[in-house]
């Protein structure tokens, strides 16, 4: 039984249940609550009163019997004054600041000042600090975070904290998540800041379609341009959702040369580039400022990744490919029923981003398993080494856990001077929205990852891995070139 104040607010979560503060299994008893205590005597029980005790404490605040304290929240560059009866007690048992105030106050009023978006949640805060619960929306968790710092109530403030982190896939109308990285960068929360940036990067084609966008930071915009796990259909999307942000927001000068000299010109196929300088009225603005990167890019469109490593130095960011959904660079792949058997797909790829090998495929071969042993274990299932689509599995399921490996179904000695970096990418249902639940990279030089789905478990229905009981998979396929070692004379 909640607060009664939820019955009069019915917003979407409840920090109490959010942070799993439940209580053990009690019975109900006429009004009460008795719960079995192991440590008692035999016929022994604990009377539970406690959620009655918290509804009086509600009622007590709402109804101001007993008030102590007036607390006068002045709204900042507003006449609004909000007046709350309070009871000095139950402030100064919650709040480490209010206990402070109470005991220096003069009179019986304590005047606080409160930013519009404070005050406007004060009374949720307040309620908070008698019941424990707080129902909270999307677009408050921010001005409560900033109460609960300020009058440092750790609990609520950690609660917050954690809300923001499970609930970014949450629909907005304005979007939430760009803001609330801009607000852990000022608090300097960590967690929440690497949250958001994961969650953007992760996510970044829906973010570059979204109204948030145009509220990107320039500090932000570098971040995201700099990363390479970035999850979006290609460099072009990027590069044309840079020019509408530069459009929104006219930055100076010195910004729009930092953010397009961070697009990485060598991935958008030639005959796009040509296009982009001809039309695009930033790159006609600001051609001088990115000339080498585009000849470079062209260079590079031209030639083996084997001539170039004699030229260039091919790992800079310039060459190395993001995690691109075009059907170049990978498959989608969905798998019903996870957990029943082993799966096998195959799919093709470009052999490389360069326009020399736009005209040449490589095909993958792809195998899923929900119950795969570790190298290691092999040996107690399988009496002989297999190649590399053969599996050794434990019956019954018990001794594995899901493994997947992407092989190319031949060699070729197209291949020199590259190696090929597999990403697989795991979407999910969350609050709604199909958004990216993991990315699991595999190390250049082998065939799966040790990590795939080592949380995941697929066996439930209801698993915040599956959608509707499918495992939905997105492998991509990034060739990456060698540098030349050129040895001395």
């Amino acid at each position: 039984m909640a607060c009664a104040f939820q019955r009069r607010f019915p917003v979407p979560v409840y920090l109490g249940l959010l942070l799993g503060a439940v209580c053990p299994q009690t019975v109900e008893v006429e009004g009460a609550a008795l719960k079995s205590e192991g440590a008692l005597e035999s016929g022994g029980a604990v009377i539970n009163h406690s959620m009655a005790l918290l509804q009086r404490l509600e009622a007590l605040l709402a109804q101001g019997n007993g008030s102590d304290v007036v607390l006068r929240v002045q709204t900042v560059s507003s006449d609004e004054v909000k007046v709350v009866q309070a009871h000095a007690l139950v402030l100064a048992l919650q709040s480490e600041v209010f206990d402070e105030l109470l005991q220096s106050r003069n009179a019986s009023t304590l005047v606080l000042k409160e930013p519009p978006e404070c005050a406007a949640v004060f009374d949720k805060f307040i309620r908070y600090l008698y019941c424990g619960e707080i129902a909270v929306r999307l677009d408050q968790a921010i001005p409560l975070h900033k109460l609960a710092s300020k009058y440092r109530v750790w609990a609520l403030q950690q609660g917050l904290s954690l809300y923001m982190r499970q609930y970014m896939a949450s629909d907005s109308p304005g979007g939430h998540v760009v803001g609330w990285y801009h607000y852990a960068m000022q608090t300097g929360d960590a967690a929440l800041r690497d949250s958001c940036l994961q969650y953007l990067s992760w996510n970044t084609s829906a973010v570059l379609q979204s109204a948030e966008w145009g509220s990107v930071s320039d500090g932000l915009l570098m971040t995201l341009l700099q990363r390479s796990d970035l999850v979006l259909h290609s460099e072009l999307e990027l590069f044309e959702a840079l020019e509408a942000w530069i459009g929104q927001n006219q930055p100076d000068g010195l910004t729009v040369e930092n953010a397009l000299r961070a697009v990485r010109y060598a991935m958008i196929p030639p005959q796009q580039l040509f296009r982009l300088q001809k039309q695009s009225p930033v790159l006609l603005k600001y051609h001088e400022s990115v000339r080498d990167l585009l000849y470079m890019a062209y260079q590079f469109h031209s030639a083996s990744p084997l001539q170039l490593a004699k030229y260039f130095d091919v790992n800079c960011s310039l060459f190395t490919p993001r995690n691109y959904l075009s059907p170049a660079w990978g498959s989608p792949w969905v798998i019903n029923n996870p957990t029943r058997d082993d799966r096998s797909t195959s799919f093709q790829t470009q052999l490389g981003p360069s326009g020399h090998d736009s005209g040449k495929r490589v095909t993958w071969n792809a195998l899923f398993s929900p119950r795969w042993l570790p190298l290691s274990m092999r040996s107690a299932y399988s009496g002989e080494q297999g190649g590399a689509t053969q599996v050794a599995r434990a019956d019954g399921g018990g001794g594995g856990r899901p493994r997947i490996i992407v092989t190319p179904a031949t060699s070729s000695a197209d291949f020199a001077g590259v190696s090929f970096q597999k990403t697989v990418i795991v979407a999910a249902r969350q609050q709604g929205r199909l958004v990216v639940r993991h990315v699991y990279n595999f190390h250049q030089s082998t065939e799966e990852t040790g990590d795939f789905l080592a949380e995941a478990d697929l066996q439930r229905r209801g698993s915040e891995y599956l959608i509707d009981g499918s495992l939905h998979l997105h492998i991509v396929v990034k060739p990456l070139y060698h540098s030349l070692i050129v040895s001395k004379k």
